[in-house]
């Protein structure tokens, strides 16, 4: 339960409603036994309240989850990623969905421990065991597709992970105290069409990550206009759609899904939500920049900044090694050329076009590239990654530490520091990847002695888009730094 000191300051974000504080606190009413966001309608006493810094910490205190706000929706706080790294490896993981199909002890394998060290890791940090977690991240994706859609009760269960209808609705009325039925709502789900809304904390510079996607978007693939970004993905096997704009009156995203396995919607909407990093907290990033005042001036200037990331981590790798020291104009043209030489060729979901698909590590692994127009120690760093990709020997899934990661990076011939940073930055949204070599970072660096980095972490990948949107242009010619 958060301090009592903080509680009158607390009551007053809830009074006021606002937003900047979604997701990094949770009020829990006496009265009701319900717990809502800080942005509920609902008016309670300030004598009725108690305050809790994540939801899962107010349902072990006993409190339900409010109906009218639904807390399941309000973007994430690192108030809950417990303590060590671990922990929170693990947590990103179950909200990814990927904890369904496993066992206890396989899912503590991928983090190199057994169950039971992981169990008590997670009691001590969390208060609830990994199981208990996926169980309850289960559930909270459920219920969003209950209000959401119109999908089958059925499907929705199985949709969520749940294996029978009957422990899907144990579960369900266990924790919400209601049936699933009963949250139904009028939603939009059309042949074969899912909305979703993702909320975010304002301020949000949508034209500055509509800008990003713009300038790297892969042809046919990705589209970018002045209001939506599409994309074309593969998940399994099956091929899918999005179609995401933005609803600044509701301060959410609005994704429109088009897929044929409705199983994997929680892994699409975690990708877009990691994508748009609509977790990030604007307050508590301009309280860390404003220390600098450079910073500070450049986050004023920029204040709904977010760490605009790529939709595949083995794609953001390929795509950063064919940037390497060129234009991006040049870049985007390789990045084109090796899509539409090796892509798999498929079905458009949406317009039914014949597209091409991003290679899969499989295709490039054993492909001599000779189409692709560019240096042979560029294919042969393209080669060696996916060969290594393909056996096991690097992991480009959430399991993965992103310091060892680097480390396997920097081991191949061709990928030196900048491109292993920017690989993170890009391709798991690490907020502390910095490319330090970068020519515009150096160059900013250079002009501003002042501003040390050390002092910004574990922010710095912040700090390197600030300095990238505002100097790009007057200092650098090129992209990458990499020897």
């Amino acid at each position: 339960m958060i301090d009592v000191m903080n509680e009158a300051v607390y009551y007053r974000a809830m009074q006021s409603r606002d937003r900047r504080f979604d997701g990094k606190f949770f009020v829990a009413v006496k009265t009701t036994g319900i717990y809502c966001r800080p942005i509920c309608p609902a008016k309670p006493k300030q004598t009725n309240v108690e305050f809790y810094s994540s939801s899962q910490e107010a349902e072990n205190a006993g409190y339900r989850p409010c109906m009218r706000c639904r807390p399941e929706c309000a973007p994430s706080s690192a108030a809950w990623l417990g303590k060590s790294a671990v922990v929170q490896r693990a947590l990103r993981v179950i909200s990814n969905g990927e904890f369904i199909y496993s066992s206890e002890e396989e899912f503590a394998n991928k983090f190199g421990l057994t169950a039971r060290h992981l169990r008590r890791l997670f009691k001590e940090e969390v208060g609830r065991t990994p199981k208990q977690c996926a169980d309850r991240a289960r559930l909270d994706f459920s219920r969003k597709l209950l209000t959401e859609t119109n999908l089958p009760i059925t499907e929705v269960a199985t949709t969520s992970g749940f294996l029978s209808i009957r422990r899907f609705n144990d579960a369900f009325k266990k924790r919400f105290q209601q049936t699933p039925g009963l949250f139904r709502k009028n939603a939009s789900d059309k042949n074969g069409i899912i909305d979703f809304s993702l909320a975010y904390r304002p301020p949000f510079d949508w034209d500055e990550q509509l800008n990003f996607f713009r300038n790297h978007a892969i042809s046919h693939l990705e589209m970018v206009n002045d209001h939506t970004y599409e994309r074309v993905f593969r998940v399994g096997e099956s091929v899918g759609h999005v179609k995401v704009t933005h609803q600044p009156e509701n301060l959410c995203l609005n994704a429109t899904i088009t897929m044929d396995d409705n199983g994997q919607l929680l892994w699409v909407s975690k990708k877009i939500r990691k994508m748009f990093d609509l977790d990030s907290d604007p307050l508590m990033l301009t309280e860390r920049l404003a220390k600098d005042p450079i910073l500070d001036s450049l986050n004023r200037q920029s204040p709904g900044l977010r760490l605009t990331g790529m939709w595949d981590p083995f794609e953001a790798a390929i795509t950063t090694i064919l940037g390497q020291l060129v234009s991006l104009k040049h870049a985007r043209l390789l990045v084109n050329q090796l899509v539409s030489s090796y892509g798999e060729k498929v079905v458009h979901p949406v317009d039914k076009s014949d597209i091409r698909l991003f290679p899969t590590p499989e295709i490039l692994a054993n492909c001599d590239l000779a189409r692709l127009k560019t240096t042979g120690k560029r294919k042969e760093s393209i080669r060696t990654l996916s060969k290594l990709v393909v056996s096991g020997a690097i992991n480009l899934s959430p399991y993965q530490c992103t310091e060892v990661l680097k480390q396997q990076l920097l081991k191949i011939p061709g990928i030196g520091p900048w491109t292993a940073e920017y690989i993170l930055l890009r391709g798991f949204n690490d907020t502390d990847a910095f490319p330090s070599s970068d020519l515009v970072i150096r160059r900013a660096l250079e002009k501003h002695k002042d501003i040390d980095p050390e002092q910004v972490r574990p922010w710095r990948g912040y700090m390197a888009v600030h300095l990238w949107n505002r100097y790009a242009s007057d200092l650098s010619r090129t992209k990458g730094s990499d020897v």
